[in-house]
């Protein structure tokens, strides 16, 4: 047993020598610049924070706390969640302006919902219909960590029109660490929890090329996101956030240290918490926002600025082609440091050094990189990253585009409709003629019982949709909803549902639903299914965007088939 112990205690030895031998470098200190006449005010904040709320393991107060010790002016705290809840105002606690967003779950990913208006309805569902809603509600949405390893939580809905990407998030980037990676990282936190927390940290690549090339077709906006937790599970689940063994590591300090944003404002902060938050978060939409990680070297600044026809603008911004384009950018780098400029993806430009200038004629999406000798990462980390000037771009609107006109049109039949519905909701129907047209009135009632309430008004007369590539209609509700149009197709003795979620509210409007439009209902594959297999169709009111006990009425008229 001695030697057993022995033996025991020099591995242990041995194993903290090697911790010792191998500590990430400490964070290079930095001066920074002095302030130029026409600097932009520019604050320091965290965005994508977790609370009790949801899985993070601070309170609001402790997670200001945090910020305020690591310097920074603002937290934005995206409880998980479906936006049903009315957040907490704007507030300032000490000196930490904190916000609160929501991070929704989609299948198709998680969305991070800024400033959004209280939905009338939970929000859920596919993606394509949660960044509808959001936008709708006036709110900022930002595709989150979409490079996770987990699943559900991997953004996959590129097609959509978010106005927001996270290049960058601290946890999928510690969760694609194999667990042989972490335990000397663990090792390494108490003697340098920032460095110990940036030494995971690589270049996120591809979501740097995907960022350029949704920016050469629309501006999208990107953030470097702390999804910040304060846990880290023991059990070994895939998520570690389900588990109850867990330690409280990376803290929420140790995470605001490790890098922030720095938001350039239009004005200075008032004090005030509802003008600061609308400044804070105009900012972030405006794109006048970039990365610092100050655990690499610190404090960092960046300026960043472009020239044209007499015009200057800052990251962010459009800057029309009106002759030659001169861009200039300054950093207090670190020794060795230097100054990268991107140009569609592509480098056009190193300077090493404190700054940069070119000049170009061409348009295009440009932004700034700065690197670090110190940088962890293989490839390494970048250790400042700015927000693109769009010169001379010139964006379509990538809104769906009108369906073309039908070549045939058929009427649904009008009398074989019924209810479908879980046993503890209720629902009916009337049709009425009119014009040679049916007009359909559905109530509706969810109940309050069961696992998933839902009514939905049915048929299996469904003979057109058979030769058909799309279902038209008109519709509106006593209060904005949405409404699931499904078909149900039969292969042999297997049963399958297809579906599109509609937004409908007081205000009747024409509907089309494209066959080729329709996602495999509950997951939103997408999968094509053949028309002629269609056994029924339904309109769907369920508790993906309703609560039990809602209850309302949908009328619905002109249903046709088209092609």
């Amino acid at each position: 047993m001695r030697h057993w112990l022995a033996s025991v205690v020099l591995v242990l030895l041995a194993w903290l020598a090697w911790a010792g031998l191998t500590l990430p470098p400490a964070s290079t200190p930095l001066r920074l610049p002095a302030r130029q006449a026409g600097d932009p005010p520019t604050i320091r904040g965290a965005y994508h924070v977790h609370s009790r709320a949801s899985d993070g393991t601070g309170t609001i107060p402790d997670i200001a706390a945090a910020a305020a010790r690591a310097g920074l002016q603002f937290v934005i705290v995206t409880d998980h969640g479906d936006g049903f809840r009315r957040p907490a105002p704007p507030r300032y606690i000490g000196s930490v302006l904190c916000l609160e967003a929501a991070e929704i779950s989609t299948t198709d990913g998680h969305y991070a919902a800024l400033a959004m208006e209280p939905p009338p309805y939970p929000l859920g569902g596919e993606a394509r219909d949660v960044v509808e809603d959001v936008a709708r509600l006036g709110g900022f949405g930002v595709a989150a960590h979409p490079d996770s390893t987990k699943r559900e939580l991997r953004w996959d809905a590129w097609e959509t029109g978010f106005d927001a990407m996270e290049w960058f998030n601290a946890d999928s980037e510690w969760r694609d660490e194999p667990r042989w990676r972490l335990l000397p990282t663990l090792l390494h936190y108490p003697a340098r929890p920032v460095e110990a927390v940036v030494s995971l940290f690589d270049r996120p690549a591809g979501l740097l090329q995907r960022w350029d090339r949704l920016t050469q077709h629309r501006r999208v906006v990107g953030l470097a996101a702390a999804d910040a937790h304060a846990r880290m599970g023991l059990g070994g689940k895939a998520d570690p956030y389900d588990e109850r063994g867990y330690i409280r590591v990376p803290s929420y300090e140790a995470v605001f240290r490790a890098f922030s944003l720095r938001v350039e404002l239009s004005q200075a902060l008032t004090g005030d918490p509802l003008i600061d938050a609308g400044l804070v978060v105009a900012a972030v939409k405006a794109g006048h926002v970039y990365a610092a990680f100050d655990g690499v070297a610190g404090p960092a600044a960046l300026s960043f600025s472009a020239e044209s026809g007499g015009v200057t603008v800052r990251q962010g911004d459009d800057l029309a082609l009106r002759g030659p384009v001169n861009i200039h950018a300054a950093a207090n780098t670190p020794p060795g440091g230097g100054i990268v400029l991107i140009r569609n993806g592509a480098i056009v430009h190193t300077s090493p050094g404190s700054s940069l200038a070119w000049v170009d004629d061409r348009p295009g999406v440009y932004r700034i990189e700065a690197s670090a000798l110190s940088a962890p990462g293989e490839p390494p980390l970048p250790w400042l990253v700015s927000n693109p000037v769009y010169v001379g771009m010139e964006f379509r609107d990538t809104r769906d585009p009108a369906p073309p006109p039908a070549s045939a049109r058929l009427v649904l039949p009008g009398g074989s409709w019924h209810i479908e519905k879980d046993s503890a909701s209720t629902g009916s129907f009337e049709n009425t003629e009119g014009q040679g047209d049916v007009h359909r009135r559905f109530s509706f009632q969810l109940g309050r019982g069961g696992a998933s309430p839902y009514v939905a008004l049915a048929t299996s007369d469904v003979g057109p949709l058979r030769d058909a590539t799309r279902l038209a209609f008109r519709a509106a509700s006593t209060r904005p909803i949405r409404l699931s149009v499904q078909v149900r197709t039969v292969d042999g003795s297997t049963q399958s549902r297809w579906q599109r979620s509609v937004y409908l509210d007081t205000t009747p409007r024409d509907i089309t639903v494209t066959f080729a439009d329709m996602r495999v209902a509950g997951t939103a594959e997408r999968r094509r299914f053949d028309p002629a297999r269609i056994e029924s169709l339904l309109l769907v009111v369920d508790t993906t965007n309703a609560r039990p006990g809602d209850r309302g009425a949908v009328w619905v008229e002109g249903l046709r088939t088209e092609r």
